[in-house]
């Protein structure tokens, strides 16, 4: 049997806008995948701390707050810091292209998915990035 994709959805910080990562959450779990969501208002520890208890293929971050920029880069850097950089690592939310791409090249964020994205492209890549395709 094959194991299932195992992935923590979060959101840090103070956001406290999740519908968009409840909707992301439900397609994944459609899609046979794990799902396991920490809520609003979480710090960076504890959702590192609970990625790693959890045993994650992926986290998915999920931030419309405009810290991005702040609450990312210390989330990959926790997960480097504990010895999880292996876990996959994904974003969502409104954040400016340039942000987008700093995070993608320089603070271990896999990949950014912005408003609109269609869930079926959030659940290929995840299935392609983790050899579940």
């Amino acid at each position: 049997m094959e194991k299932k994709i195992r992935v923590f959805l979060c959101k840090p910080g103070l956001d406290g806008h999740d519908r968009g990562v409840l909707i992301v959450g439900q397609a994944l779990r459609e899609a046979g995948m794990e799902v396991i969501y920490s809520g609003l208002k979480q710090t960076n520890d504890m959702l590192v701390e609970a990625a790693i208890q959890e045993d994650v293929d992926v986290l998915g971050i999920s931030i419309l707050s405009g810290a991005h920029m702040a609450l990312i880069p210390r989330i990959t850097e926790l997960l480097t810091e504990r010895g999880a950089d292996d876990i996959l690592v994904i974003a969502g939310g409104v954040m400016p292209p340039d942000d987008a791409e700093a995070l993608v090249s320089q603070h271990g964020v896999d990949r950014v998915f912005g408003p609109g994205t269609n869930t079926r492209d959030i659940v290929a890549y995840i299935h392609e990035k983790t050899g579940n395709a």
